[in-house]
Formats: C-alpha cells, structure tokens, sequence
C-alpha cells in the first residue's frame, strides 16, 4: 500500500554494509534484512529516491570487511550515499575497541564511497532527461530557480518569474548539472 501524501524519498542509516561490522556497531539489523526492507519500498514506491549513511574507518573493520561493504552498496540502488569516517567519541564503547583504523585508510576508504555515490547520482539522474517532472520550486538561486521533485532531487529552472516561487510546476528535464537536474517549466 503506498501513501498519496508522502515524498517518494526515504534516508534509510545503513552505516555498513558488513554484517560484522553492523554487529561491532550493536546494531540490531543485518544487510540481508536491510536489503529486504529496501525491495519492499521499492516495490511500493517505484520511483523512489533512496539515500543512507555510511561510516567507514569503524575499529576493526577489514579490508576484507570494506569490500563486502562496498559490494553491497554497488547493489542497492541508493540515490546519494553520504559518507562519514568513524572517529572516536569520548566515553563510547567504541573508542576504546582495540584495532582503531589508521587515518590513510579511513581517507582512501571514504573517496572510494564518495566516488561510487556520485557515479551512481549520476547515472540516476541521467535517467531524468527527457522526462516531465513535478517540481516544487522553492527560491531564486542566481540565474535560477532551485526546488526538488517528489523524490527530492534537486532541479534548476531558468526563470526570473517571481510568481512561481513555493509553486508546484511540471517541469522537463533537459540535462545533469553538478549533483542535480536542469529544466524548463512546461506552460500549459
């Protein structure tokens, strides 16, 4: 059952994709779980846009560990991948586990994730072109207009037309600019 009032994107904190290191993270799901959970969204909500969390660098994790994490994101269909190196909080359990990861590592394992969530935003959005989109346009950003579709994603409208400010417009994609969309308003 999907739900007419709700946006078609959801944030779902995977923080990794390794089960054993989601277990060193107490945390109370497993990646098989997870990616069940994802399918069901994706089978209620076909256009959605998906976006996580992802630690890289947690105390003990592998490279072998890092591989099955990075594995597993190439196969769930996240939109945006947002990425964070663990760094220890004083008087958490995790900052006096033993094999804290190396600074070099977290780095080169976080650019990894980051060029993997831009490849896929990419290729995503490139799907867009050529479509009409919903767009709620929400405030003049230089030459533009900037708003979001109904599966947040980020569109540029050139238009200096004030009355359409906080308005929903169809709006057709023409291309990929930075991390979203650029578009024209359809007039009817």
């Amino acid at each position: 059952m999907t739900l007419e009032k709700i946006c078609n994107h959801f944030h779902l904190s995977l923080q990794s994709g390794c089960n054993d290191t989601l277990q060193r993270m107490n945390r109370k799901y497993t990646k098989e779980e997870f990616e069940k959970g994802v399918k069901e969204i994706q089978n209620y909500y076909p256009n959605v846009s998906l976006t996580t969390d992802i630690i890289v660098g947690f105390p003990g994790e592998t490279e072998e560990e890092f591989n099955t994490t990075f594995e597993f994101l190439k196969k769930i269909n996240f939109y945006k991948m947002h990425i964070f190196k663990y760094s220890p909080r004083k008087g958490t359990k995790a900052a006096s586990m033993e094999n804290q990861i190396e600074a070099t590592i977290k780095d080169k394992r976080s650019a990894t994730l980051i060029e993997l969530s831009n490849q896929k935003q990419k290729k995503q959005n490139e799907t867009y072109v050529g479509k009409i989109l919903e767009v709620l346009l929400e405030e003049q950003n230089g030459e533009y207009i900037k708003g979001h579709t109904t599966n947040y994603i980020m569109v540029y409208v050139v238009s200096h037309e004030k009355e359409v400010e906080n308005t929903i417009q169809k709006v057709k994609i023409t291309n990929v600019m930075g991390e979203g969309l650029v578009g024209n308003i359809i007039k009817e």
